[in-house]
């Protein structure tokens, strides 16, 4: 007989409420949950897919350990015994920095990946820590760190109830939204357009959300800073400039007119093509709307300027008196956030307090960039000032970086001369396939689920949980107690009970807030504390803990309407919080207590930007694209998630097509700074002349993956085209797009 369960999808980052169909302990079906407090329903085609994706035949279902040089199934204990054996020596023999942690994009769409690596990297002490966000978003986290104090106090476009939306390098038609957690970002904006509302699209391709637009602007890519720049000029130079309510909140604006005096429209339409008084429209337009947002997202970040760009799309909201204000762009407040502080100077933010070993990259947010992780494993004589050995051993949790980051044939080689790896992972892999243990984690419909950090990200205030729909089979293990274990074995303690890391975070955690005059908890007792959680484990007391000591919490009792794991779940369908509302200056955390406009670090990398007013691409420039079913490298191997046009194909313009004797469906080679792929060509009126565009995350036909699927279809690694020297200088971020290549009619196969 089938039953429904409940869950929350945790394919992408739109977090939509589902209700499963279940057969036995078999996921059978997935539908939108109509009753859902912030999704209403709606599903892509990868909620779906949820039942294909969680009882997919290739996934792992015991830990692999190597011996005599091949992967072994194995039992639990021997893969941890493996791990303890692996890593400590290297940590006692070499330094903690010698042990590098790789974390993959799908950490943040799990309890245990929200829960857990940061406790590892801490008890490890490493500083080498390489994650997807130096190939994604680092530069928003950097431009929010220098503009508000805090890398992770990211503005979202309050899309229901916006007059004007300005997108730029973003489609979220296609990837449901990104740090902008929006469920039916589609329907909002056409609910954005059926109000009355404007959305402008600035992006080099005439993507399904472009075309969706009252303004597409077919910028060209890796010009995104210096628009944004003349566009800001344009509001000084009208004296649009109206800060309205922030205006006591913010520092900096008179040296900031300063800053952009050089960008006019004029002197950016060659760079950018787009022309002058286009540009000039755009600043009116923002300007006269009654309320308006700016928002830019991936095609954006992965570029040169990247942390200048995301830096001047919240310029822009400010400028315009649209920060912080509904309509416009505001901070959402997350149920687990920690207690809000009171208003004032904080610590700000820090760039550069450590620098990679070999190219000397300053870190960013406690990270080093991901496209240095091959350099600091295979070289062995430092270039840069630190000093230091090279990784020996790799912890990676979730990542597939030799897809994913620059040069991945460099990064193959590299893994493979490892002292020891260790790889969390559902999959073999084209990284996992290195490692010496492999942890499987058990499939979603059998793992419980909490958006940590989507919900800071959230368009609306709302907090939903669900228990895992279908228990752990035999054998399996939680992936919690997966990265608890791991935890232990790689910091000396294995064999120890894996709920003493969630006690110690606890003992922790409540320790401190018991010492918070602002703390709903301080001067109370932190073992009358911990004695009241609640939950079935570690890791529900760990939530109930974080709810309780968050914005809405009952503060362990001080608040009888406040939220508590046991209120939440006697709301199956999740609670609402309400609307988006104005929180400034509570959320700054600069050392003014200020929106400080222009921090050290951006104006010294404007004269970077005023260089690229002279330069040009002497030939085609590449940029990626998302596909609507597809995550990163993630659903490749799902058979209902590929073919049609979730195909690695050469996206080329008619023109371009003609010119280099290129024909749809024929082989091209592409060339770039690390190496060449070829693919089938596209061509198309899609992309604007001059840029070509091949999607990321493919590429799976390496030996020794088990991948069956994928590799019916492989694609190629678009990746390999870059040789992992173009960085943006202030994030470490690759840059991805707007790359120069050269491209070819290849020989059949």
């Amino acid at each position: 007989m089938s039953r429904t369960a409940l869950r929350i999808c945790p394919l992408c980052e739109a977090t939509c409420g589902l209700a499963l169909t279940i057969d036995g302990t078999t996921v059978t079906a997935a539908r939108g949950d109509r009753d859902d407090v912030f999704s209403r329903g709606f599903i892509c085609p990868k909620g779906a897919s949820f039942g294909a994706v969680d009882s997919d035949p290739d996934r792992l279902r015991a830990p692999l350990v190597r011996r005599d040089g091949e992967l072994h199934e194995a039992t639990w204990e021997e893969a941890f015994d493996a791990i303890a054996a692996g890593v400590r020596p290297v940590v006692e023999r070499h330094g903690p920095d010698s042990v590098g942690v790789v974390l993959g994009n799908p950490n943040v769409h799990t309890m245990a990946g929200a829960l857990y690596p940061t406790v590892l990297t801490g008890a490890l002490g490493t500083r080498s820590l390489f994650t997807a966000s130096t190939v994604d978003q680092m530069p928003k986290h950097v431009s929010s760190g220098l503009l508000f104090g805090d890398a992770n106090a990211i503005p979202v476009p309050d899309l229901d109830r916006t007059d004007h939306l300005l997108l730029i390098g973003a489609n979220p038609l296609e990837s449901n939204g990104s740090l902008c957690t929006a469920p039916d970002f589609p329907g909002r904006l056409k609910a954005l357009k059926a109000r009355g509302g404007t959305l402008t699209v600035i992006d080099p391709r005439r993507t399904r959300t472009a075309r969706l637009a009252d303004r597409h602007v077919a910028i060209r890519p890796g010009t995104d800073a210096l628009l944004l720049a003349a566009m800001a000029h344009v509001l000084f130079e009208e004296s649009l400039v109206d800060l309205g309510a922030l205006a006591p909140h913010v520092e900096g604006v008179t040296e900031l007119a300063d800053a952009v005096a050089d960008f006019t429209p004029e002197s950016v339409a060659a760079a950018c093509d787009v022309d002058a008084d286009v540009t000039r429209a755009l600043a009116r337009e923002l300007a006269a709307a009654p309320t308006a947002a700016v928002y830019g997202r991936i095609g954006s970040c992965t570029v040169p300027h990247g942390t200048l760009a995301s830096w001047l799309v919240d310029v822009l909201n400010i400028l315009t008196g649209n920060l912080d204000r509904p309509g416009g762009a505001l901070f959402p407040q997350a149920a687990t956030d920690r207690t809000p502080r009171p208003a004032g100077p904080g610590h700000g933010f820090a760039l550069g307090r450590w620098h990679s070993r070999v190219s000397g990259h300053p870190e960013a947010k406690g990270e080093l960039p991901l496209s240095a992780l091959a350099e600091e494993i295979d070289t062995a004589t430092p270039t840069a000032v630190e000093a230091g050995e090279p990784v020996r051993a790799l912890v990676t949790i979730a990542a597939n970086p030799v897809l994913s980051a620059p040069d991945g044939d460099r990064l193959d080689k590299a893994l493979a001369s490892l002292d020891f790896m260790v790889s969390v992972d559902p999959y073999l892999n084209e990284t996992s396939r290195h490692a010496h243990v492999v942890l499987p984690p058990p499939p979603p419909a059998q793992s419980p689920h909490h958006d940590f950090a989507f919900n800071t990200l959230a368009v609306r205030n709302q907090v939903r949980y669900t228990r895992p729909a279908v228990p752990l089979e035999p054998g399996r293990m939680a992936e919690t107690e997966i990265l608890a274990r791991l935890i232990l074995a790689a910091t000396g303690r294995h064999g120890a009970d894996p709920a003493a890391v969630d006690a110690m975070v606890i003992e922790q955690t409540l320790g401190k807030a018991v010492r918070e005059p602002h703390s709903p908890v301080h001067g109370r007792d932190p073992g009358e504390l911990t004695a009241q959680l609640t939950g079935e484990n570690g890791p529900e007391r760990r939530l109930d803990m974080m709810l309780r000591l968050g914005p809405y919490g009952d503060g362990f009792g001080v608040r009888p309407d406040g939220l508590s794991l046991r209120r939440l779940l006697a709301h199956p369908h999740g609670i609402d919080l309400g609307p988006l509302r104005a929180r400034l200056p509570q959320p700054l955390k600069t050392r003014s207590g200020k929106v400080e406009l222009l921090a050290g670090p951006i104006a010294d990398d404007l004269p970077r930007l005023r260089q690229a007013l002279t330069e040009r691409p002497d030939g085609l420039v590449l940029v990626g694209r998302r596909h609507l079913r597809s995550n990163n490298s993630w659903m490749h191997n799902i058979p209902a998630l590929t073919g049609g046009s979730n195909r690695c194909t050469l996206h080329v313009h008619p023109d371009d097509a003609e010119r280099l004797g290129v024909r749809s469906g024929e082989p091209v080679r592409v060339t770039g700074a690390g190496g060449e792929v070829t693919a089938p060509a596209e061509v198309t009126d899609a992309v604007r002349r001059g840029v070509v565009s091949l999607p990321h995350g493919w590429g799976h036909g390496r030996p020794g993956t088990r991948l069956t699927h994928a590799a019916t279809e492989p694609g190629v690694n678009v990746n390999q085209l870059l040789d992992g020297t173009l960085l943006d200088p202030l994030s470490g971020n690759a840059v991805l797009n707007g790359i120069p290549v050269a491209i070819a009619p290849a020989p059949r196969p």
